[in-house]
């Protein structure tokens, strides 16, 4: 069932609407829809800004996925989908999209909002094998939020056999675990 605090464009209000709605203060922006301005941002709510463009056939992964579980501040300029069904989608189309047509597995994933996203564990994985510096926030972000989910994110790497840039992430995950492991006294 959708939020009733999330509007999109011409659903409940015309896109006039929502513009004089911001402009008056009482709407915010957030992902792809809007939200009252006094509402609290949870990952439901971010989730599901993003129900529009994901439907019931695409999971938001890597960055759009951490910035769903906190990890972000902000949302991603362009959204990395992921396909979430076991047929191939030929139509995906979108100019604020990073489609991957590789489908995740459904252990993978979480229902937030209404819509399917990464879960905690496998977005770690993902942001950590992209060496760019929005992927490198975010898995210290998801990090830092999570104890103990960077240990989980190499159990997970190295129970999936080859995966494209596992072995650079490897060691991000390692020095990550490292950071949140208490530290050992000497006496």
């Amino acid at each position: 069932m959708p939020s009733p605090f999330l509007y999109f464009a011409d659903d409940r209000l015309s896109t006039a609407e929502l513009s004089a709605a911001c402009l008056d203060g009482h709407l915010v922006g957030l992902g792809e829809a809007y939200i009252p301005a006094d509402a609290v941002e949870t990952a439901a709510l971010r989730a599901g800004s993003l129900r529009e463009i994901l439907r019931d056939t695409l999971a938001a992964t890597h960055v759009s996925a951490a910035w769903i579980h906190g990890a972000r501040h902000d949302p991603p300029v362009r959204h990395t989908v992921q396909r979430a069904v076991p047929r191939r989608l030929h139509h995906v189309h979108g100019l604020r999209l990073v489609y991957r047509d590789l489908a995740v597995d459904p252990a993978d994933l979480l229902v937030i909002g209404g819509v399917l996203v990464t879960t905690p564990v496998r977005t770690l994985a993902d942001v950590a094998r992209v060496d760019d510096s929005d992927h490198l926030d975010a898995a210290r972000g998801l990090a830092a939020g999570h104890p103990g989910l960077a240990d989980d994110a190499i159990c997970w790497l190295e129970a999936h056999g080859r995966l494209p840039n596992k072995r650079s992430a490897l060691p991000l995950l390692h020095a990550l675990a490292r950071d949140r492991r208490p530290a050992v006294r000497t006496t």
